[in-house]
């Protein structure tokens, strides 16, 4: 049988052969059983991914294949399930970018502004149950942040960009109210201006882009997207898309479907200047840390600086939902 890498490790053929009846087999495309059922991938996918990775381990090669081929386009990609580090205590220092082609990797935990060493760490929650085995971490107004001021400057610059989560909200607990964000780039002076997400303290879910012409909260130069109170405890996926130009573009909001659940218009300013990157709250606030961030679950974050079409972002929420089991409401 001819190899799946040009240079495969001995790691991958030992973890191969327990899949347990597992088989990789060529035909006109690639297909790998692993219990559950066929992945199927084109077989100029799978040479892409090896020209990438001459060496890997099965669980990489199987989140590869659990999402379309250009899912390997993001530039962020935070997976639960891999480049966690944290302690016995479950507490979580680093949690490593899976996007291979992207230099900003590390989001770290940060001590600065807070009273307790560590407390600003989330937990990792291995084995969700409501996830199809799959880990998730745990916000409890914490936060990591990616150090690298100007990685993700572009995204509301005019290129435009998409961001996609799985996520679960908890209650929230007072702070700034109807500010309870799980992700943001915002600036730490002046207006403020980047992309952040976040949830209301009922848990309606929304996001915006800042443009840092004006202050406002929310106006036409910061918008405020409204979407859906989300069910606390459940798990959904949420999506933001802003679209490319200089001029007025949209910005739209999608929660288990890739139909809108609202949208708004921003004027795009080239010359706004966010910050560092932070999971878990709007920026990387040393001010006051946690005021700001929300209570929840995060099992997968991506982003992608350019806007998915239609078709792409119906396949990507598709495959997300079948890799993390997400029940979406009939209709």
């Amino acid at each position: 049988m001819p190899s799946l890498f040009p240079n495969e490790d001995t790691t991958f053929l030992r973890e191969r052969d327990e899949l347990g009846g597992g088989v990789v087999f060529f035909t006109g495309e690639v297909h790998l059983y692993c219990g559950a059922g066929f992945v199927v991938m084109k077989l100029r996918a799978i040479k892409r991914y090896a020209m990438k990775h001459t060496t890997t381990s099965l669980a990489a090669f199987l989140a590869f294949l659990s999402l379309p081929c250009f899912a390997q386009e993001a530039i962020l990609d935070l997976d639960a399930d891999r480049g966690v580090t944290a302690g016995e205590d479950g507490r979580v220092s680093l949690w490593q970018n899976q996007a291979a082609s992207f230099a900003a990797k590390d989001f770290v935990s940060r001590d600065e502004g807070r009273k307790v060493k560590g407390s600003g760490q989330p937990t990792v929650r291995k084995v969700v149950k409501e996830l199809n085995g799959h880990n998730s971490l745990v916000f409890l107004q914490q936060e990591l942040t990616c150090m690298d001021e100007d990685a993700f400057d572009a995204l509301t610059q005019g290129g435009g960009c998409t961001w996609v989560t799985v996520l679960a909200a908890h209650k929230q607990r007072v702070g700034l109210q109807d500010v309870n964000s799980f992700f943001g780039n915002l600036k730490n002076s002046d207006n403020f201006e980047g992309v952040w997400g976040c949830l209301k303290d009922d848990n309606t879910v929304w996001w915006g882009a800042r443009n840092g012409i004006s202050f406002g909260r929310f106006d036409k130069n910061n918008p405020q997207v409204l979407g859906p109170k989300l069910e606390t405890g459940r798990f959904y996926i949420v999506a933001g898309r802003m679209a490319a130009g200089t001029d007025k573009v949209k910005l739209e909001l999608f929660v288990n479907s890739s139909t809108p659940a609202g949208e708004k218009e921003i004027p795009v300013n080239p010359k706004a200047n966010p910050s560092k990157m932070s999971i878990g709250q709007e920026r990387d606030a040393t001010n006051h840390p946690g005021h700001e961030s929300f209570d929840g679950e995060i099992a997968r974050f991506l982003i992608f600086a350019r806007p998915l079409p239609d078709a792409e972002l119906k396949t990507l929420i598709h495959s997300l939902r079948e890799r993390y089991a997400i029940v979406f409401d009939e209709k």
